[in-house]
């Protein structure tokens, strides 16, 4: 393609002439985007050929990655620097007075995805690529993203993510690999054949789109492939056809729909089955291409199932091995387990998918009873392992009170369960499912999560990594551990010096951002406080908030009381159906109207949300934060990513004992993070007693008090009512994720946080010490513990 700067000049010129049939310097600003990924994908294809052709040839295992999201951000650069050609095209580009930066911004966010879930698989698939693993990801090709995020009057409003507006250019369509998906219909006893058929089904046309997964340094290039739902040549004769069509449409057109009504939920198990039926018959025609039947199956492929979204992959797969290639039950349920691994991600219940039976059974009537028959036999199983435990079998049936419960499935029907934190793994194992360890001892393990550190740190923090790199080489880049590397420099007084104006610049550009989109200054002098995540009340969003407001009033009250300039930055999305988290939105906007407007304390506090975060806007915001607010109640969170991103580019951990923040705190020591809070069994315990009551931290701490009353009597809002909604959830329903019970000691470590950071050489030495530790989080550890634990895959050699 192009090695040489003279070289990628003629063949983007000669690109935009063949494509637009006008020179460079006439070409639209899009146009000459376009070429220029387009480019980049023909040049990444060469190795994406080439990987293919290897993992045939030897024969190699590889791993199938099943998710609902893809949070892959924008990969312009990331590709171009994991293919070493990016300073060749953006030299090329300044001599056709083209800045690289102004095409860079034109990229969309791929909406394939919305927070934590779809960023990890895009860190694996990105880390799987590095290290030459071969790997094949599987999901949706959704037309809009989850939503944009916009701030109207302090209130989020959602409105289409038109992510494909330009196109897609790291795509290409497949139509030569589309299949048909089959739903509604019922199934019947064919004679002839002597099995089910299933008959008067409606079918849809699944079509796959693939993208390049480009590794770092390494010709290996993987696959994500994204499928798209079009209409069947064997069109349904029983309805019209604009309303087949457009049934087909909704199926790809958004990621999660509104599950609020039976017909949302129906379309989300729709997608949920349309890309596992797709992504499994790809799957068995590219392994029957090289191998002579599916006996081998299980020891070429292995299925990765990232959280309970995809696990129709267990029936659909028992579908495949009896109807169609006519397995016998007890052969197809061995090689099914011996495919099958699951990722939990939740011990929220209300997070652990259920389906109703009737829905199930009507829209995909042969996988239900292949599931009523994987559920008949589990339940010998059960009582073979328990002598007849009758309790324990009601505690983990697959079908029970008219539900499919999708995670107890999961377990059934894999080899391998993991949660993503030690901590998690540990609550798995010893309480949300206790009884599944019991009947399977040796299932459940530990994989702890991680981040891409070319991503996170090299890539979105260029003024950080010159900064390693001057120091200790970048050797790092492919073996994040050497980051411990930084250990002799932690307590160098230059080094701390160059790292902290290293973070002042980093904050310069987030101020720049923030004045021009949210028309606020703010002190890049002041600490700056982030959290960023997903809106929920577990997360805890709202005790920020309320210590703020805590703040705020005492500095209303006494005007001796100042604290060092803060700045509080928050970025957040809520699902549309979920009322409390969108009014915590607006309290939020509230709470900034008034504090950053109050000339009186505005020097010493200002408070910010930025609109519709999301990756490209984590890369501004993340190298930028002195402080990363991981303040979940303790056993709520899975792992948490964002703790791990923060802490490479060198900000404090304020953190529960929660997820990865506990594995986080025993690697830097109690020194370098500031941990507060009940911890997860103390929070277990007064839940258990029953003894919690919210009224009781109100009526015993005035400073709690005030925050809540001001709540409700038009301090942020001129109706009381506003936020009542809010108040409802702390003193009517007793404060679920126990937000009073934590606050006192949220605000002593708020007020330590104060102290901590007025001496800057020993705030530079805690940042230093966090970013000598972060390579452990690194994705590419993850990986190599499920390829060791799980997946046992040998590397691609091309």
């Amino acid at each position: 393609m192009f090695n040489t700067k003279e070289e990628f000049k003629y063949e983007f010129s000669k690109r935009i002439i063949e494509s637009y049939g006008r020179t460079v310097e006439e070409a639209h600003l899009t146009e000459k985007f376009m070429v220029l990924e387009t480019m980049v994908r023909d040049y990444a294809s060469v190795n994406w050929a080439m990987t293919k052709m290897a993992v045939q040839a030897k024969q190699q295992k590889q791993v199938h990655y099943f998710s609902m999201e893809f949070l892959v951000g924008r990969l312009l650069v990331n590709n171009m620097m994991n293919l070493g050609i990016y300073e060749i095209a953006k030299e090329g580009l300044a001599d056709y007075g083209i800045n690289i930066h102004d095409l860079e911004e034109l990229e969309s966010d791929a909406g394939l995805g919305n927070g934590g879930l779809g960023r990890l698989a895009a860190c694996f698939m990105d880390s799987l690529a590095s290290l030459s693993y071969p790997a094949f990801g599987n999901t949706i090709r959704y037309d809009y993203g989850f939503f944009k995020q916009k701030i109207e009057n302090g209130y989020q409003v959602e409105v289409p993510d038109q992510w494909l507006r330009l196109g897609n250019m790291w795509e290409v369509r497949k139509p030569k690999h589309a299949t048909e998906v089959k739903f509604w219909g019922k199934v019947i006893w064919d004679d002839a054949t002597g099995g089910w058929k299933h008959v008067d089904y409606e079918a849809v046309r699944a079509v796959p789109y693939d993208m390049p997964i480009v590794g770092n340094d390494t010709k290996v290039t993987n696959t994500l492939r994204l499928w798209k739902a079009e209409p069947s040549e064997n069109i349904p004769t029983n309805k019209d056809f604009r309303q087949y069509a457009q049934e087909v449409n909704d199926i790809c057109q958004t990621l999660y729909p509104d599950d609020s009504t039976h017909a949302g939920r129906v379309l989300r198990l729709k997608q949920q089955y349309f890309f596992v039926c797709a992504g499994l018959n790809s799957i068995i025609r590219a392994h029957l291409r090289v191998y002579p039947d599916l006996t081998n199956f299980h020891e070429k492929n292995v299925i990765q199932l990232n959280d309970t979204h995809p696990v129709l992959v267990i029936p659909e797969l028992m579908r495949v091995f009896i109807d169609d290639y006519n397995m016998e039950w007890d052969d197809a349920w061995n090689i099914v387990c011996k495919t099958c691994a699951y990722t939990n991600h939740t011990i929220l219940a209300e997070a652990l998918e259920k389906w109703p039976v009737d829905m199930m059974r009507d829209l995909l009537p042969r996988v239900y009873q292949i599931i009523e028959e994987i559920n008949r036999r589990f339940i010998g199983f059960v009582k073979q392992q328990t002598e007849n435990d009758n309790e324990l079998l009601q505690r983990v049936m697959i079908i029970k009170d008219g539900q499919v419960h999708m995670a107890r499935l999961a377990i059934a029907g894999s080899f391998s369960v993991n949660g993503v934190a030690q901590l998690h793994s540990d609550i798995l194992k010893e309480r949300e499912m206790k009884d599944f360890d019991t009947l399977y001892p040796n299932k459940f393990n530990n994989k702890t999560n991680g981040v891409t550190h070319r991503r996170w740190l090299a890539y979105c923090n260029p003024q950080l990594t010159s900064l390693i790199n001057e120091s200790i080489g970048d050797s790092w880049m492919h073996r994040p551990d050497d980051l411990e590397k930084l250990a002799p420099y932690v307590t160098d007084s230059i080094t701390q010096s160059k790292f902290y104006n290293v973070k002042q610049q980093r904050k310069q550009i987030l101020a720049d951002y923030i004045k021009e989109h949210n028309g606020i200054d703010v002190d890049v002098n002041s600490i700056f406080d982030i959290q960023v995540k997903r809106l929920h009340a577990y997360k805890r969003q709202l005790l920020n908030v309320m210590h703020i407001i805590y703040l705020y009033q005492r500095m209303k009250e006494d005007s001796s009381f100042r604290i060092y300039p803060h700045t509080y930055i928050f970025g957040a999305k809520a699902a549309p159906s979920y009322y409390l988290a969108k009014k915590i939105i607006k309290l939020i906007n509230s709470v900034a109207d008034k504090v950053n407007n109050d000339p009186e304390t505005n020097k010493y506090l200002k408070v910010v949300f930025i609109e519709n975060y999301g990756v490209t806007i984590a890369e501004k915001i993340i190298p930028a934060a002195d402080v990363s607010e991981q303040i979940s109640t303790a056993g709520k969170e899975a792992s948490g990513t964002s703790n791990m991103k923060f802490m490479m580019n060198g900000a404090l951990t304020l953190g529960t004992l929660d997820g990865a923040n506990v594995e986080i705190a025993e690697l830097v020591g109690d020194d370098n993070v500031v941990i507060f809070g009940m911890k997860d069994n103390e929070v277990n315990d007064l839940k258990a007693s029953g003894s919690y009551s919210s009224w009781n931290e109100y009526n015993n701490n005035p400073n709690i008090k005030k925050v809540i009353d001001s709540l409700v009597d038009g301090t942020w809002n001129s109706s009381r009512e506003e936020f009542k909604i809010i108040f409802d959830e702390l003193m009517a329903r007793n404060d679920e994720y126990f937000l009073l019970k934590d606050f006192e000691s949220y605000r002593l470590a708020q007020e330590k946080i104060n102290n901590l950071y007025q001496d800057r050489a020993n705030w530079s030495k805690i940042c230093l010490a966090n970013i000598a530790k972060s390579g452990h989080f690194s994705s590419d550890r993850t990986i190599e513990d499920y390829v060791k634990d799980i997946w046992h895959l040998n590397r691609v050699k091309i």
